[in-house]
């Protein structure tokens, strides 16, 4: 009995281009990553953003010696810590005299939900790995669970296994949107955004580290007595308590005390600890803003200088 042969479908020819269209936007994207040894177990992935500058996700560097990365022609190079922040999951990372071609970027307005994606790593051999998605949700900016401030929320609909993070995404032109990362959101992997590695990048490679304000409270999310805010005429239905005080810190000094409720901030209701971070960058050090606290059930306006965090503290 003769077997017929079976005909491929008339489209695999448009399958096979979109294929290799995929496995193209791989090499073009892979030419800047980099293997990054600076833990004991997995590697991790890290992209060359400028000229001798590593850019790694800063949750996978866990000693300041002894750094090494792994080249796409499989070469092995000492490199150094130039600045990490813990608080965006950035960590720049320094090499000498080597030749590398950078990174090319996407075009960040164009990027749309549906749109697919490409996460990259490469392995302490030098080879590639590569997960295939879409981008699933495009957010505003957000502040994370450690009080960085993201430009942009980027949550791609895909898997990043062991090592990829500090690797890039990049679009189907094999252009970097930014570097993946599983250390920055306790519930999601998300890609820290292009323009927020740029901004922290230029601060890591000026001073080392970001600088931060503070104003020595610790707080907690605390909700207001429907009968407190019709009373005072309160937006907010949650503000915050404060629970301590730094002797001798900035807000110590400007007159609060535990049990105050701080309700605004510079006239912006305040509800959780996010909205008082937004207040507390590298731009409000040395400025005053105002604090509106309830205390005794009358609102009370309190001035505090804004101090720049003790390194030790970051």
């Amino acid at each position: 009995m003769a077997i017929s042969k079976i005909e491929p479908p008339e489209d695999v020819n448009s399958l096979v281009r979109f294929s290799d269209s995929l496995a193209a936007a791989v090499e073009v994207g892979a030419h800047c990553v980099v293997c990054v040894k600076a833990r004991r177990r997995f590697p991790s992935s890290g992209v060359h953003w400028r000229a001798g500058v590593i850019v790694t996700a800063d949750h996978t560097i866990e000693r300041d010696d002894d750094v090494s990365v792994v080249l796409p022609d499989g070469r092995s190079v000492a490199a150094s810590i130039a600045g990490r922040d813990s608080t965006t999951d950035v960590a720049a990372l320094r090499l000498d005299a080597v030749q590398l071609p950078t990174a090319d970027f996407a075009e960040a307005a164009a990027l749309r939900p549906g749109h697919l994606t490409l996460a990259i790593a490469r392995s302490g051999q030098g080879s590639v790995s590569t997960s295939l998605g879409v981008m699933s949700a495009i957010g505003e900016a957000w502040t994370a669970w450690g009080g960085g401030q993201i430009d942009r929320l980027l949550r791609p609909d895909l898997d990043l296994y062991p090592g990829f993070s500090g690797g890039p995404l990049v679009d189907a032109g094999g252009r970097v949107i930014g570097i993946n990362t599983s250390g920055l959101s306790r519930r999601i992997d998300v890609t820290i955004p292009a323009a927020t590695v740029d901004r922290v990048l230029d601060q890591l490679l000026a001073h080392g580290r970001i600088s931060r304000g503070y104003i020595g409270v610790g707080v907690q999310e605390v909700r207001i007595p429907e009968r407190l805010q019709s009373g005072l005429r309160l937006a907010n239905e949650d503000a915050l308590i404060v629970l301590s005080l730094e002797a001798g810190g900035p807000a110590e000094s400007a007159g609060l005390m535990i049990g105050d409720v701080i309700v605004a901030v510079d006239g912006s209701a305040l509800e959780d600890t996010d909205d008082l971070q937004r207040f507390l960058t590298h731009r409000h050090v040395g400025k005053a803003i105002a604090l509106r606290i309830v205390r005794g059930g009358e609102l009370v306006d309190k001035q505090v200088v804004v101090a720049q965090r003790p390194e030790a503290e970051d």
